[in-house]
């Protein structure tokens, strides 16, 4: 109608005044301002911007109490023309806030030359969030780890006579700079203008005094930084706390940490991220650059809502460390956050990624850096063997999650203001297998509804199976149970109409009720009207085992919603090998104490393969995995003598997407360096340990679930 309205007004000033060209074209001049201004005012009247706030409980939106699923994604590490399809994947696995870390050296490795060009493009990744309706939070350091060269930080810092990272005028004059240019990237793209950046982080695991974040985000809101809230990293404990309600502290914990200095299995106390418990840190993340950590929060943090910005959705590996998480470990610890309190799960990782070339040094985490120099990590490589790995394939955890961040959306507003209590003791041993581990959210008042959350794993430990368990909530006393040995699940009591049920809700859409069984458990579920249905068996999304109830397998449960599943193909391929392995280096531990990975002079020693690639469809992203299961030390990948991936071994495959070839490349060069035996490294059980090399098989998968 305004597009009419503005031919109509056109075309009437034109017919008039055709031998008048001064009147017409200020005519003219005026009915396009008077345009531009209605359709200004028409679409700021159309956009209607959520408010967002936050409370002791959680973040609300438009007054609506919500539990976030926060999922982590390096746009640096991902190339530009893949974004859109991660960030919808993404948003299909249930995540409904992207974080992203802003690397400083990706984008000023040179000091004074700022690159946001291709998939350095902070502008372009938030466009592509903002058309997906993904809001994000920005990580934008100064320092920020995520296993990048010095933590992030340029090298050129080191050499300017400042100490970094602390309230020095040469350092904060930096962070200027610094923060200017990520602000020409987000002009108009902060949520008071629609845009998709909901808050921001100032730096990453700080210990130091509570002046130096101030003195971060007096910097930004000076720029134009103007956000619904701002975070820092709850752990370790600040040593002079930051003023009540200027940031949130995130929270997380990990199954398994590649930081650790000892190589032995099950070391740390990552074991107690499988128990519910009242304390919201984690005292083993990052203890090769934190130390020892006591289980202590800054006075008033247990006032801000609980969230968590680092829940081990995978684990990165290190050279001397190699951890293999299990889908389990990342689901029981999602359980436990959300049963022990938390309002919102974020992920590191949920995606995983590609360290993007540098002009002087490689992008990777290692000992001879400057700074951050505790462990060797992958040159190339960033998967973390995360629920979405680093083409973009779908490791078993993303749809085992799904059901868990499905709930959390649809049943959000009801969890949110629950309080969590812990009937069983918090203070469980390593492998202690004396009693359940058990949690109830409840809200207060009578009929009261509550969610009772239990956990039967834990990582490397067979917990037992346990009998004649009474579980009770509210008042409500659930039948006497048998819980099996693994079993992880949530029981609603007095939740839209059920009394109780020994299923798990998963979503609630148009009018249906959709709860997934619970392997091992018999499914009962008592109505509030008094009707019980016992032992009852799924009976897909088409059939209602009860008015509008849905129970369905945990198969359907973690596909619910989503686009019918295709069959893998795969074409099997074979690896010539070129160059038997040369002598066996030296292994020597670097800076840090730790074993050290092979320099460029010891990948010559490797053995060599050839890998003929047949005539695929490269435009086509997602279409062609290759697979290489191997055993060895590490393994490189050459395209025409340029290093494109590389892997340490842990008993995974080794990936690379062809579609990321050049259409002139038909063959790829493999080099492995053999396994030694007796090496300082960690290798978990999965692995080959016998000493050598050996490419047992490699295919190209197309179709990306692994």
């Amino acid at each position: 109608m305004t597009d009419c309205f503005f031919l109509f007004i056109c075309r009437t000033f034109v017919g008039e005044n055709l031998k008048t060209n001064k009147l017409m074209n200020q005519l003219l001049k005026f009915s396009i301002a008077f345009f531009t201004l209605f359709l200004s005012l028409t679409n700021a009247q159309a956009q209607h911007i959520p408010t967002v706030t936050w409370d002791s409980q959680s973040l609300l939106i438009d007054g609506h109490r919500v539990c976030p699923v926060m999922g982590e994604i390096h746009y640096s590490r991902i190339p530009v023309d893949e974004w859109a399809d991660e960030v919808r994947k993404m948003k299909e696995g249930g995540v409904t806030i992207i974080a992203t870390y802003l690397f400083w050296n990706h984008i000023e490795e040179q000091e004074g030359i700022f690159r946001w060009d291709g998939q350095r493009s902070l502008r372009g990744f938030l466009e592509v969030c903002k058309k997906e309706q993904m809001p994000v939070v920005l990580r934008m350091g100064p320092f920020c780890h995520g296993e990048v060269r010095n933590g992030g930080i340029p090298d050129w810092a080191f050499t300017k006579g400042c100490k970094l990272r602390e309230q020095n005028p040469i350092f904060l004059g930096l962070v200027e700079k610094l923060y200017r240019q990520i602000f020409t990237q987000v002009q108009g793209l902060q949520w008071k203008d629609g845009g998709p950046i909901i808050a921001a982080q100032f730096d990453n695991e700080y210990r130091g005094r509570g002046e130096y974040l101030m003195a971060l985000k007096q910097i930004a809101l000076k720029i134009g930084f103007d956000l619904p809230f701002y975070t820092r990293t709850g752990w370790p404990e600040l040593r002079t706390p930051v003023p009540f309600g200027e940031m949130l502290p995130l929270y997380g914990d990990y199954a398994d940490g590649f930081w650790d200095k000892e190589v032995t299995e099950g070391c740390g106390n990552y074991y107690k991220a499988f128990n519910f418990k009242g304390f919201r840190s984690s005292t083993a993340i990052g203890t090769d650059l934190l130390g020892k950590q006591e289980e202590k929060l800054n006075k008033g943090d247990d006032q801000y809502p609980y969230f968590t910005c680092e829940l081990g959705g995978g684990m990165a590996t290190a050279y001397h460390r190699r951890p293999y998480v299990y889908p389990e470990d990342a689901y029981s610890m999602a359980l436990v956050k959300l049963g022990s309190g938390s309002n919102l799960l974020g992920y590191y990782m949920y995606h995983g990624g590609t360290n993007p070339e540098g002009l002087l040094h490689m992008m990777n985490e290692c000992q001879t850096s400057p700074g951050t120099a505790n462990n060797d990590l992958p040159v190339m490589t960033y998967d973390f063997q995360a629920p979405l790995g680093e083409f973009g394939q779908t490791y078993p955890q993303y749809y085992m999650l799904r059901p868990i961040h499905l709930f959390m959306h649809d049943w959000g507003e009801t969890l949110a203001p629950m309080e969590a209590s812990f009937p069983a003791p918090q203070d469980l041993k390593k492998g202690e297998d004396t009693q359940l581990r058990w949690a109830i959210r409840s809200a207060k008042g009578t009929n009261a509804s509550a969610f009772i959350f239990v956990n039967n794993y834990e990582r490397f430990y067979k917990l037992s199976v346990k009998k004649n368990v009474q579980l009770e909530a509210c008042g409500v006393k659930l039948p006497k149970l048998t819980i099996p040995s693994g079993c992880m699940a949530i029981f609603p009591v007095n939740i839209d109409g059920i009394r109780y049920a020994t299923a798990q809700l998963v979503a609630h859409r148009e009018g249906k009720i959709y709860m997934m069984q619970v392997s091992g458990i018999p499914t009962i579920i008592c109505m509030a009207n008094g009707k019980t249905l016992k032992n009852i068996k799924p009976c897909g999304t088409e059939n209602p085992v009860y008015e509008n109830i849905y129970l369905i397998t945990k198969a359907e449960a973690e596909r619910l919603f989503l686009s019918e599943e295709k069959e893998a193909t795969s074409i099997t391929m074979t690896a010539e090998k070129m160059n038997e392995a040369g002598s066996l280096r030296t292994i020597i531990k670097g800076r840090a104490k730790v074993a050290e990975a092979p320099s460029e002079q010891d990948w010559e020693q490797a053995a060599v393969y050839k890998i003929q690639i047949p005539a695929l469809d490269k435009t086509r992203v997602g279409a062609s995995l290759l697979s290489i299961s191997y055993r060895g030390d590490c393994a490189r990948l050459y395209a025409n003598g340029r290093l494109i991936a590389d892997n340490f071994y842990y008993g995974r495959p080794f990936f690379y997407g062809l579609w990321r070839l050049s259409e002139d490349c038909s063959q790829l060069e493999l080099r492995i360096l053999p396994l030694q035996p007796d090496a300082p490294i960690y290798l978990p059980r999965e692995a080959d340990k016998n000493a050598g090399e050996q490419v047992y098989s490699v295919e190209i998968i197309q179709k990306k679930d692994i």
